[in-house]
């Protein structure tokens, strides 16, 4: 009687079922934690406008508000920030994407002459059940609030 090398095809089934069912188990688990991610970074996101906002009224008293692109920019060294390009957030949120989330900062009442005393900054999911499942929002009061739907976010309600 010869001995058999190898593994017979119902061994190798057996191993290939159990990887099957513990990346069932696995994948579920890592999308959740990927939106959890991609949510704590929208939060920290408006964070960062929020400051950007508070700074760039500071140092433009005639303009108020800025909008989301006005707030990034590349200012080189050696190159002052101006009120088109005031250099205080990244260029990648300045675009208005990012970790998943579609980001704008309005501010109200822009008109010519006159100085934007209020913003609007809002985090709303690329895709929903997939970037994340919250939209969030902000003002000039810094309260973040957010929302279980992920179309719109209302200020006043669910503040985090």
């Amino acid at each position: 009687m010869t001995k058999q090398k190898g593994f017979s095809l119902i061994e190798l089934l057996i191993v290939v079922a159990i990887i099957l069912i513990i990346a069932a188990i696995a994948i579920p688990n890592l999308l959740r934690s990927k939106m959890a991610a991609n949510e704590s970074s929208a939060v920290g996101s408006l964070r960062t406008i929020n400051t950007a906002e508070v700074t760039y009224s500071n140092n433009n008293p005639t303009l108020g508000y800025g909008a989301l692109a006005k707030l990034g920019g590349v200012c080189p060294s050696g190159t002052a920030a101006t009120a088109a390009a005031a250099c205080l957030i990244d260029n990648v949120l300045a675009t208005g994407t990012k970790s998943g989330y579609t980001f704008t900062a309005t501010p109200t009442a822009p008109g010519a002459g006159t100085v934007s005393v209020a913003y609007k900054s809002t985090a709303i999911p690329v895709s929903a059940n997939q970037s994340g499942t919250r939209s969030f929002c902000s003002d000039e009061s810094g309260v973040i609030y957010a929302s279980v739907n992920a179309g719109a976010c209302v200020q006043g309600t669910n503040p985090l």
